[in-house]
């Protein structure tokens, strides 16, 4: 990891927040997943106090997991489709080789919607592994996470959580709380491994990373 990863500024407010959503809310499409460069990608999200009604927050997460699944993806943050909102929605059922699921620790999530979440690393062991992001299409680097957290969050109802999360799953919830304080997954990469997904794909698309990281030299 390459080091401490500011976070971003304060930007926007509860009204962005609230006009944000209701344009996403009435256009009647699934939104478009912002790319890196846009602002909101780059703020702290506001955290979550109430702004919503109830009736527009459940919509709202409806439309994330469907936006979410057309991508497709596993994760995804409000800031990802323009809303400086404290809000990501997680789940994993997809179906990943033997050998894959065992060398990354990915076990199926079921659909989990997170408000104003923060991460809390358990112990002191990490995991280095390739991944991507909605927001930054096309490419892939290699990024430690800790291994094990404790995802502490509101729920869509308000009730305060705690859940404990490792390997893959542990990978996700860290990746997604970056979004809402301005963090992109290549501010912790390993900028050596940088790379495009054709490119991924013909060399480096192995269970671990021992042979990226031997090759490229990260």
């Amino acid at each position: 990891m390459n080091g401490p990863v500011p976070g971003g500024r304060q930007l926007f407010t509860a009204d962005d927040v609230r006009a944000a959503v209701a344009a996403v809310v009435e256009s009647g499409a699934l939104p478009a997943i912002v790319q890196a460069g846009h602002p909101v990608l780059r703020a702290q999200a506001v955290p979550f106090t109430g702004q919503l009604p109830e009736t527009q927050l459940a919509r709202l997460i409806d439309i994330m997991r469907d936006t979410m699944h057309a991508a497709p993806g596993v994760g995804l943050a409000a800031p990802q489709i323009g809303i400086p909102l404290q809000l990501a929605v997680l789940e994993d059922l997809y179906d990943v080789p033997e050998e894959n699921a065992a060398a990354r620790e990915r076990r199926p999530l079921e659909f989990l919607a997170i408000l104003n979440p923060r991460c809390t690393p358990v112990g002191t062991e990490t995991a280095s592994h390739y991944e991507g992001c909605l927001s930054m299409s096309g490419w892939q680097a290699v990024v430690d996470r800790a291994a094990t957290i404790d995802l502490a969050y509101d729920d869509d109802h308000g009730v305060p959580a705690v859940r404990r999360l490792t390997g893959w799953q542990a990978r996700i919830a860290q990746h997604e709380t970056d979004h809402l304080s301005g963090t992109l997954y290549l501010d912790r990469a390993h900028t050596r491994s940088v790379t495009s997904d054709e490119e991924y794909a013909a060399h480096w698309a192995r269970p671990d990373i021992a042979e990226a990281r031997q090759v490229l030299h990260f």
